[in-house]
């Protein structure tokens, strides 16, 4: 049997999921899975790391593993070189916006990257590493019961690289529009008065909460300036909401004119690897606009295919993750 080290930070935010996900498609393979679950912040996180290494260390030491107890090390996001001499492989599964490029001469310890979209492989493959695109999957957020209303969400949470501020410029704008609820906990620039059709939801939401709110509005706006994956977008044609993104990798990769409506950037910037795009005001606007005039024939041709791509995609990434470990393993 395989046996798959999972090293990933748990941070009650987006990593937690990629950390549900991963131990949730690896165990379905049929893999043996050992995780490493990193918590956030200070001594108790250096404490944590320290004793993992040490537990595991002594393990390869007892089974005599010459070239440690796993078959691969499966970091997601953060370069960890530390924990190489566990594993035979490892393998790294980056977000190009969070790559320190300090991390690069590392790399070396590297035997593979898996990335999680396609717009990843190249900028990988220029710093000189084997990638492979094996993508992801979000979690599957649909409630059936919860009926679907022509208004709009947003979920920028602790992010500042959602485009919520554009959002929330252009909405101080239109006090006709439907109503909008915003999560954003990271300050935003806001109007003298705040909109009677914007709710601004600053603190923290439950899961529950959450996830009513995603089902209940028929139109996510998710105009993001970069991803690593997205899972907001995911989750959201998970749903079968009807979203709005930039027109921009990789955010054009998940949501396509055929299950979404893309709105146009303005100008660009760089995050680490990554590329930054913000949408353009007018761009957005004009993208609202045309949701809103959608009869309903197209709200619900545009919702069922979000909702066939995410499930299309949910299959494929357990199948295209299974089979690149197997097939590196057998190298």
């Amino acid at each position: 049997m395989i046996r798959v080290h999972l090293i990933a930070r748990d941070n009650g935010a987006g990593l937690s999921r990629d950390l549900e996900i991963l131990k949730r498609v690896i165990a379905a393979a049929g893999f043996e899975l050992t995780v490493s679950a990193i918590g956030a912040g200070g001594v108790r996180r250096f404490l944590t790391r320290t004793r993992v290494r040490m537990r595991l260390a002594s393990r390869a030491r007892r089974e005599g593993a010459a070239f440690g107890t796993f078959d691969v090390n499966l970091m997601d996001e953060h370069l960890r070189p530390e924990y190489a001499p566990l594993a035979r492989r490892n393998v790294l599964m980056p977000h190009p916006e969070w790559f320190d490029v300090a991390w690069t001469p590392a790399l070396r310890v590297i035997d593979r990257v898996y990335a999680k979209t396609r717009h990843a492989v190249p900028l990988f493959e220029a710093l000189g590493c084997r990638t492979d695109f094996v993508g992801f999957t979000s979690f599957d957020r649909l409630l059936r019961d919860v009926p679907r209303e022509p208004t709009f969400f947003h979920l920028g949470g602790r992010s500042g690289n959602k485009g919520s501020q554009a959002i929330m410029d252009l909405w101080s704008r239109k006090p006709s529009w439907p109503m909008l609820t915003l999560i954003q906990r990271k300050p935003l620039r806001l109007p003298a008065s705040m909109p009677a059709n914007v709710r601004l939801i600053d603190d923290y939401v439950d899961d529950t909460e959450l996830q009513a709110l995603q089902n209940r509005s028929l139109f996510h706006l998710c105009p993001s300036e970069t991803e690593g994956f997205g899972h907001h977008l995911v989750e959201g044609m998970s749903v079968g909401a009807i979203l709005l993104v930039t027109d921009a990798p990789p955010m054009n990769e998940m949501v396509t004119p055929e299950r979404g409506v893309l709105a146009g950037y303005s100008h660009t910037g760089k995050q680490q690897l990554a590329t930054t795009y913000y949408v353009d005001p007018l761009a957005l606007e004009t993208g609202v606009e045309r949701m809103l005039a959608f009869d309903a024939g197209t709200r619900i041709a545009l919702s069922e295919r979000a909702r066939a791509w995410w499930e299309d995609n949910d299959r494929a990434f357990g199948a295209r993750l299974s089979q690149a470990i197997t097939a590196l393993v057998g190298e």
